[in-house]
């Protein structure tokens, strides 16, 4: 099927606009936009700091904060350990950079190796730390750690768990535990790692403040640190873990993006901006998404997450930038691995569409290949769940001998994936050697052997709870534009009123054009000229479609976002288009 006659099956709905209690004077426009995102009050527009909430509703925040600040004062030897993705490698950076500044003089870290540790922290990484360390911190993991948390307590470490997955019955034994899904009532329950650990610091700081740490003669004439000098990775970790830019998330996102706008991101930052050819300048959320973090995540995937940590560590603009070169190459080399692996997978599921007759797919979509990789294995089942909408899961052999296979697994909105996977392992013990994750992505690990079953219970569990509404591909817009909103002067409001991303959507407007050319670019992509209802012309870019076009004169139906496209210091109107069918 064509990707024109697969958008013409879309269920389309308009975004419904919730009542507001804010000043009347916003752009119609824009009032419509938020209201359809569900913004109801004047405070959901102020993203200003000042209205933070509290790090008091953190449970073991005043354990952690006198432990970290104890060693600040003592100097005694601290490890971060992060995680292997973008939200780990930022939130260990954070981490580094903040304690460094509070004036801890050891602050080490470690990143587990996907293939000889896997994920959390795991006995095998604590073996490898150096004897002296006196506290071990986590970021982005940790939670259900308790066979490495029981490890590191036995070599004398005192483990600070900071984190924001979801929980197991027990916790483990660690000297505190900050994850704000403890408290399910808290207000910053939405946080990513890389958040987590920026309250962390800020309560350090409290703390110290109390003791009257920077009144001491090594900060003489110096100001107390500004921890929103780190809000650059902040905002990246956040974009990068698709957690839900709820109020609390886009005040944090948006403060890091004017850091980075104004040029005051570190170095690391700005050098992965660089080699992905953005400009700085311009930096919207989704640029940190689509541009930046992919980078940082190929070193994960492929590699050493170190290089991109050292990335975001670095201070000298030179470094910096051949971090950035190492990733990008790491990227592009994902990138392949990941086409072969993406065409492998959906190849599989059309075969076996076939073998059923062309009967509905599955509940859940569950693949797996001894030639795979299992650094890559999300981005499969992501492929997946674009493509067929359905929660995936994508497996490949852990690569360290041990008979396991690693699986990797997507879910589509109001499904919830590890929820999901807590039912197969009641009802099928033993079944999954480990797993976690939360509502949108999961992690599993599982013997080879028992891939068959695993298959079948994974669509017993998930056939209950895909109902045919959550089964409905749905395409959500804020509808059509008037005439005078076709408009660089609206293109350039939209722009500013991000930021956007997961379950804040940006604005996407739906209408009938007619196409006047068409034209390829690089084999992938169209250039458009159409014409709207109004009589006005306009350029229009659709990327990644494989589609043949229909002859100039018919109409198309487009899903598209108001764009500005700046060009050698001029300025035009562009439509982005994102769904295409014909009418």
């Amino acid at each position: 099927m064509s990707m024109l006659e697969q958008q013409a099956q879309l269920r389309r709905r308009t975004l419904s606009p919730v009542g507001s209690d804010w000043p009347s004077e916003l752009p119609p426009l824009l009032d419509r936009v938020y209201r359809g995102r569900g913004m109801r009050f004047a405070s959901d527009l102020d993203l200003s700091l000042s209205h933070l909430p509290h790090p008091g509703s953190l449970p073991d925040i005043d354990l952690a904060a006198e432990l970290l600040a104890h060693s600040v004062q003592d100097g005694s030897p601290v490890v971060v350990v992060g995680d292997y993705d973008a939200d780990g490698a930022t939130g260990t950076a954070l981490a580094v950079r903040g304690l460094r500044m509070l004036g801890h003089p050891d602050v080490r870290f470690r990143v587990p190796d996907r293939v000889r540790h896997g994920y959390g922290l795991s006995p095998a990484l604590v073996e490898e730390l150096d004897p002296d360390i006196a506290v071990l911190v986590t970021v982005d993991h940790g939670s259900t750690s308790h066979a490495g948390v029981r490890a590191a307590n036995a070599r004398g470490f005192k483990v600070l768990v900071t984190d924001h997955h979801l929980l197991a019955d027990e916790l483990p034994s660690a000297a505190a535990l900050v994850n704000p899904q403890r408290t399910p009532s808290s207000p910053l329950r939405s946080l990513c790692g890389a958040g987590v650990m920026f309250y962390v610091l800020a309560a350090v700081r409290q703390h110290l403040r109390g003791r009257g740490w920077f009144s001491q003669a090594r900060f003489a004439g110096a100001p107390e640190p500004v921890l929103s000098t780190l809000l650059d990775l902040v905002a990246l970790g956040t974009v990068a873990d698709l957690v839900p830019l709820t109020t609390l998330n886009r005040s944090l996102v948006d403060a890091g993006l004017k850091r980075i706008r104004a040029h005051q991101a570190c170095a690391g930052v700005q050098a992965l901006l660089q080699v992905a050819g953005r400009n700085p300048r311009r930096t919207q959320a989704s640029d940190l998404g689509f541009a930046v973090a992919p980078r940082i995540n190929a070193a994960g995937r492929l590699d050493d997450m170190s290089i991109g940590v050292r990335c975001l560590l670095s201070d000298d603009p030179i470094e910096a930038l051949a971090l950035a070169n190492q990733l990008n190459s790491l990227n592009l080399e994902r990138r392949e691995l990941q086409a072969d692996m993406q065409a492998r997978a959906l190849e599989a599921v059309e075969l076996g569409l076939a073998r059923f007759e062309g009967r509905q797919l599955p509940s859940v979509l569950v693949l797996g290949d001894p030639g795979w990789h299992p650094g890559v294995v999300g981005l499969v089942a992501s492929k997946l769940v674009e493509r067929h909408h359905r929660p995936a899961f994508a497996f490949a052999p852990s690569g360290a001998g041990d008979g396991e296979w690693r699986g990797s697994g997507r879910s589509i909105a109001d499904l919830h994936l590890r929820d999901g996977l807590v039912e197969v392992d009641a009802m099928h013990p033993g079944l999954l050697v480990r797993y976690g994750g939360h509502a949108m992505a999961a992690g599993l690990s599982i013997r080879a052997e028992a891939f068959p079953s695993v298959v079948l219970a994974m669509q017993a569990v998930f056939q209950s709870k895909l109902t045919p509404e959550l089964g409905t591909r749905w395409l959500d817009t804020d509808g059509a534009l008037a005439g005078e909103e076709f408009s660089l002067a609206h293109a350039t409001l939209l722009e500013q009123a991000g930021p956007f991303g997961q379950q804040f959507p940006e604005p996407l407007f739906d209408d009938a054009f007619i196409l006047i050319s068409a034209k390829r670019l690089k084999e992938r992509h169209w250039k458009l000229r159409v014409k709207n209802r109004f009589g006005a012309l306009l350029d229009a870019l659709w990327f990644n479609s494989d589609d043949d076009l229909p002859a100039p004169g018919c109409t198309l139906h487009l899903a598209f976002q108001l764009m500005r496209n700046e060009f050698r210091d001029e300025q035009q109107l562009q439509l982005l288009v994102r769904s295409a069918w014909q009418a």
